[in-house]
């Protein structure tokens, strides 16, 4: 008896270490690289810092606030079919707080929080990005833009957030809510636990004889459409010809007239000539006008 107990004691001397998670702090190691961009060689990445500008409209800062959001595999287990999600799906402040995200990350994957929607003139691709590789802690500020919207907080590795890890953020009153948060708000495409795979593959099998068994859409007989007029592509039609005439009989005349002139000098004779066109086009139908003034009776 003594014996295994002392065997179970060294037992768990030895796994006391393996399943203590030790959380890795990467705020006192970051790197500013500028922009509010900071990062370390272990994975911690914060993008987006603002700690001091205030966005347009914001007067002052309203609050000042922290929160602490977990991510983790665990926090998925109250939502059936989801494998990642954070501990919190819904946030809420005022618009113009100075908002502090201490991020913690408890699994041995990378995980993001990450905001979208931000104004661009201040944070860089218009986010703001926490970022923990392995179980560790890491955090970020920003300040909040003023006006009531509702943002999309998520974790951008590929497949976290369709597997769960998202949730809204709302400004003011935020203006509605985003679809398929976990515990918030329906899910876009609902999964069915309901069935199992037998009844689904008997179902696909008894959808797909039905639809062979459907008689072949009837075949409607085209009408032949009357041949259309067919064009004239005759090079020289009555136009051209006329043209041409046109072109033969002045070329002479055009030679005599602007021989000796450069380009220059024959395109601002022409521009002359058009307007001198144009002003007695003018002084013509005012002439008209007038005749027609005296002809009236008066009343």
């Amino acid at each position: 008896m003594v014996k295994l107990l002392s065997v179970g004691l060294l037992l768990a001397a030895f796994s006391a270490p393996i399943m203590a998670v030790d959380y890795e702090d990467h705020d006192g190691m970051l790197m500013d690289h500028g922009d509010g961009h900071l990062m370390d060689m272990a994975g911690g990445m914060v993008m987006g810092q603002n700690t001091d500008t205030l966005p347009g409209g914001c007067d002052s800062i309203s609050e000042t606030k922290e929160i602490t959001v977990h991510a983790g595999h665990k926090y998925a287990e109250k939502f059936p079919g989801r494998m990642y999600a954070f501990d919190t799906q819904e946030f809420n402040f005022k618009p113009c707080t100075k908002l502090t995200v201490h991020f913690i990350n408890e699994d041995h994957v990378r995980h993001q929080w990450m905001m979208h929607g931000l104004p661009k003139y201040l944070y860089p691709k218009g986010m703001f990005h926490l970022e923990a590789s392995g179980p560790s802690k890491i955090s970020g500020t920003l300040i909040l833009p003023p006006g009531d919207k509702t943002y999309l907080v998520h974790c951008d590795i590929a497949q976290h957030m369709e597997k769960g890890m998202k949730a809204q953020l709302k400004v003011g009153k935020g203006d509605g809510d985003l679809p398929s948060i976990p515990g918030v708000t329906a899910p876009v495409v609902a999964d069915d636990y309901k069935s199992t795979l037998p009844e689904l593959a008997v179902k696909a099998q008894l959808e797909a004889k039905a639809e062979a068994a459907k008689p072949p859409a009837p075949v409607v007989a085209k009408t032949a459409t009357p041949a259309a007029a067919p064009e004239d592509d005759s090079l020289f039609t009555g136009t051209t010809v006329i043209g041409l005439a046109i072109g033969l009989l002045a070329a002479p005349f055009l030679a005599r007239k602007f021989k000796g002139m450069t380009v220059a000098e024959v395109v601002a004779y022409c521009f002359e000539l058009l307007s001198q066109g144009i002003a007695y086009i003018v002084k013509l139908l005012s002439g008209l006008l007038s005749k027609k003034k005296n002809v009236l009776p008066n009343k």
